[in-house]
């Protein structure tokens, strides 16, 4: 790794040799209505602290000409509507940096003007601890692996549970808790190797080339947004280049891809991108007992229908598979103690958009199939468990978004989902750590149907806006089929100074791993979750935002073992699970709907956009306390129970061909249950331990090349730099007999290359 990083330097010390002459690039684009999609003529659009810009023309399409390359904020304004400031814009002599502005209109009433920051984006459906991230903002984030849920994980309110994972501990929540959107379609997981019935896995497989920014909602989102108990993360992605075919050759750390893209007519545009994981060769040489492999795709067309009509069709597709070498006993013994799984995903949608005088609508048709693959092994090759799963959703969603009146949103929709589950499971005479004795052995085909419908009405009042909807959700697997879930979130304008409160229920259907398990699990009902948030937020600067958050989660009807009185499933979920863990998040124990939790918190969040000044950053402080009771009536502290979590982030852009990036992290560790001598564990010191805390420093620094032909983007990624070893919770060690204090690796330097042409 050294010489590779010796290598890189040596490259980036020929820059006089390869870099263009008098490269330009520009920026192009549309300003539009945000209710009606009509077109704004005359918009003034502006590179922030420059003295380029351009005005739109009558189809509101604008291009500003001969732009230096660099990274810049863009501002389009017009009479009666509020400004927008675009940041993170990157201008390439290659490709046109495309821009859509959706401008709202605002009545001005000079007495009682409320001042907003255009660098800040504000959505009616996330009203309330949202966080915005764009594409660029993911891409530079050091440690991140240009991986869109792990770039998450620096803001407020999110724990990481193991490192090289990417499951979402949202305010003490599971990681079953949290909701994916892709482009409006919602998805089981993005992530490769993912965790059945919950959200994790190692790595996104989502190409972060092609996402235009994430909305990520930690709590308070609207009533569009349902069965999910504590967030939801919406990726928008961007459209395909509409001015001639081009595409991008990568390598990174993990894995190598193409990218595709190019107009289709006059009318639309297409990308397509595929990427395979090297990990198999590292593997392999370095004398791994397994090695992961996998291969992701991802293509999307968008098509004018008519200038009130638009078109869109998303497929997404994964492959996923482990092998094992059992060679030595060394190799046994390590295979052993893991759970793998060979996994394929699929999904597809398409999407019709119609804007009309009043508002807009959206009607999707989508379908999602995972299959599962998993199995474990003891020390003598025999298999000890195997669980083949598929799960198939079709859905039809319909949303409908109206604006009756001055400063007033009305939101209405429905979906249907019909669902289809296969599963063979084989678990015979397995003891727990606690020893717990379970024999399983069954299979299950079988459909389900699952429906919502939601209401939302959005009012403002010059300073004061409310925010008030409700949710209904079915599903007739389960025994009580009907859920409602009202909410209300209100919010007041003090100029730069926003107070915010929100209040709500949020509910979910039990995991479907559970219910096909074991048949007596389908007499559980909704998990319920009643939040309550309250909040400050205050500008600093047109850039910088600072806000303060407190919350509580108050958790009922959670599913808890019968045969372990222990185990509620809050607790389950994260990891790669198994043998470890008693497979307790596959939900062979007879469950019922008894369990209680409570999560309560605070969040402290500083967010500097790159602006005129180009230095850019997050800072959050976060204090969060969890404790779930079981059956036994004993209240502990959850399984993802971090107390203290810190994080910083930011960089500085030195110019159009240098930026450098740091990222800090620390968190107080979670509880675990300590061994006994003998490799067993007491119910008694349930979640006794804690792991100790963590703590990394990242660093990466990016170079850019602009040539006459294509742009060449190089970085290297130093994690965790003063090589402090990851800490995550004991293993038995079968060979020592001995808990083994597992710890990840220390320092890990990468480096990434792409060529975009």
């Amino acid at each position: 790794m050294k010489n590779k990083s010796l290598i890189l330097f040596m490259i980036l010390s020929l820059t006089h040799v390869l870099h263009g002459q008098n490269v330009r690039g520009k920026i192009t684009g549309s300003v539009v209505d945000k209710t009606t999609n009509a077109p704004l003529v005359g918009a003034n659009i502006v590179i922030v602290g420059t003295q380029l810009g351009a005005a739109s023309n009558q189809d509101g399409k604008f291009t500003i000409e001969r732009v230096p390359p660099g990274t810049y904020s863009v501002r389009a304004q017009v009479i009666g509507y509020t400004s927008q400031i675009i940041s993170d814009v990157v201008v390439n002599p290659i490709k046109p940096a495309y821009l859509d502005f959706e401008l709202t209109s605002t009545v001005l009433q000079l007495d009682e003007l409320t001042v907003k920051s255009d660098y800040f984006i504000n959505n009616s459906d996330k009203p309330i601890s949202t966080q915005f991230q764009s594409n660029e903002e993911i891409r530079r984030l050091p440690g991140g692996l240009e991986d869109v849920v792990r770039a998450i994980s620096i803001l407020p309110g999110v724990a990481q549970v193991q490192a090289g994972r990417n499951d979402l501990i949202v305010r003490g929540g599971a990681p079953s808790e949290n909701l994916y959107v892709v482009d409006g379609l919602q998805v089981p997981n993005i992530n490769h190797f993912g965790t059945q019935g919950a959200s994790g896995g190692p790595q996104s497989f989502i190409n972060l080339d092609y996402i235009e920014r994430t909305q990520f909602s930690t709590g308070g989102f609207g009533v569009k947004y349902g069965d999910r108990l504590s967030s939801v993360l919406s990726l928008e992605l961007r459209e395909g280049r509409e001015d001639r075919f081009g595409g991008k050759a990568t390598i990174s750390a993990t894995q190598f891809g193409l990218n595709l893209e190019g107009p289709i007519n006059n009318k639309g545009n297409y990308f397509f991108t595929a990427r395979r994981s090297y990990l198999d060769f590292i593997f392999k040489a370095a004398g791994f007992a397994f090695v992961p492999e996998y291969w992701d795709f991802m293509g999307k067309v968008n098509y004018q229908l008519s200038p009130s009509n638009e078109l869109s069709f998303l497929a997404i597709g994964a492959l996923n598979d482990v092998q094992l070498f059992n060679d030595s006993r060394e190799k046994q013994l390590d295979n052993s103690t893991a759970l793998f799984s060979d996994q394929n995903q699929a999904i597809a949608g398409v999407t019709w958009k119609h804007f009309f005088g009043k508002g807009f609508s959206t009607l999707t048709l989508g379908q999602t199939l995972f299959d599962y693959r998993y199995q474990q092994n003891d020390t003598t090759l025999t298999p000890i468990f195997k669980n083949n799963s598929a799960e198939i959703e079709t859905s039809l969603t319909g949303n409908l978004v109206l604006f009756p009146f001055a400063q007033s949103e009305v939101t209405a929709g429905v979906q249907l989902k019909r669902i289809m589950l296969d599963t063979d499971l084989l678990l015979p005479e397995f003891r727990t750590n606690f020893g717990q004795q379970l024999d399983i052995a069954s299979a299950t085909d079988t459909s389900a149907y699952k429906a919502a419908s939601w209401l939302q009405w959005k009012q403002e009042f010059n300073r004061f806006r409310t925010t008030v909807g409700a949710r209904m959700d079915y599903f007739n697997m389960i025994e009580k089929q009907w859920s409602f879930s009202p909410r209300l979130t209100l919010e007041y304008d003090l100029n730069l100074t926003t107070l915010s409160a929100s209040i709500g229920r949020y509910t979910q259907a039990p995991s479907y791993i559970w219910l096909t398990s074991n048949p007596e699990n389908r007499s559980l009902e909704y998990i319920r979750v009643s939040q309550m948030i309250a909040g400050i937020e205050r500008f600093v600067r047109d850039d910088t935002k600072v806000s303060l958050e407190a919350y509580m989660k108050k958790y009922d009807h959670y599913p808890v073992s019968l045969s372990r009185p222990y185990l509620i499933m809050a607790n389950t979920g994260a990891g790669f699970g198994g043998a470890q863990d008693g497979f307790a998040a596959f939900g062979f124990d007879p469950l019922i709907s008894q369990g209680k939790g409570e999560s309560r918190g605070v969040e402290v969040f500083v967010q500097k956009k790159l602006s005129t000044l180009p230095l850019y950053g997050t800072a959050s402080l976060s204090y969060n306390e969890s404790k779930f009771t079981a059956l036994d009536g004993i209240s502990r502290p959850g399984a993802y129970d971090q107390r203290w979590i810190f994080n910083i982030g930011g960089g500085y852009i030195f110019n159009e061909k240098y930026q450098m990036s740091t990222k800090f992290t620390f968190a107080t560790g979670r509880p675990y249950t300590p061994y006994n001598a003998d490799g067993t564990k007491s119910i008694e010191r349930f979640n006794s331990a804690r792991i100790p805390a963590n703590h990394s420093l990242d660093i990466r620094l990016d170079r850019r090349w602009y040539l006459n032909d294509f742009v060449l983007i190089s970085y290297i990624d130093i994690q965790n730099i003063y090589n402090r070893p990851y800490y995550s919770e004991p293993r038995w060690d079968p060979l020592t007999l001995q808990p083994e204090n597992r710890a990840s690796i220390g320092i890990l330097p990468s480096i990434g290359l792409s060529a975009e042409f």
